[in-house]
């Protein structure tokens, strides 16, 4: 059963920039999915052919190009959603290192800012998660190992 959990009119500050920011980062991580998806093959030769100059084996860079796309649309779908909202920004920022550390393989320099500020953006998120009052799945903050917790 889906429930939306505390949905108020009344919400602080905090709470609403945590959505606004939540929101902002789940379209636009979806968008690029969605987008890259319909021309996957010319999207991932391309990436292939970023890295034919650098260290890494284009054998671990082909299969990963194939999957960034979708890996943009699940998270940015979870993000939007609220579904899991602290493993999907935990994923998220994991994803980003692995595009950082593709970029600096590249020596792009520029890519690498730009992916920063992402990570930047997702570290902010993680770390106000507590704003986090609309959602479709909640993290349980109270459950360690099977056993519940009281705040």
């Amino acid at each position: 059963m889906i429930k939306l959990c505390n949905l108020s009119l009344k919400m602080s500050n905090q709470q609403l920039a945590f959505l606004l920011a939540r929101i902002t980062l789940g379209i636009n991580l979806f968008i690029h999915g969605l987008v890259r998806i319909p021309k996957l093959n010319a999207f991932a030769e391309g990436v292939t052919q970023g890295f034919q100059e650098t260290m890494l084996p284009l054998l671990l860079v082909k299969p990963l190009a194939y999957t960034i796309p979708v890996i943009e649309l699940l998270l940015g779908l979870a993000i939007l959603l609220g579904i899991w909202t602290r493993k999907s920004l935990v994923a998220s920022a994991i994803f980003i290192i692995i595009l950082i550390s593709g970029s600096a393989f590249q020596e792009n320099w520029d890519g690498v800012s730009t992916q920063m500020l992402y990570a930047l953006f997702i570290f902010f998120l993680i770390k106000n998660e507590e704003f986090n009052i609309w959602y479709l799945t909640k993290n349980s903050k109270n459950n360690i190992h099977g056993f519940t917790t009281k705040k």
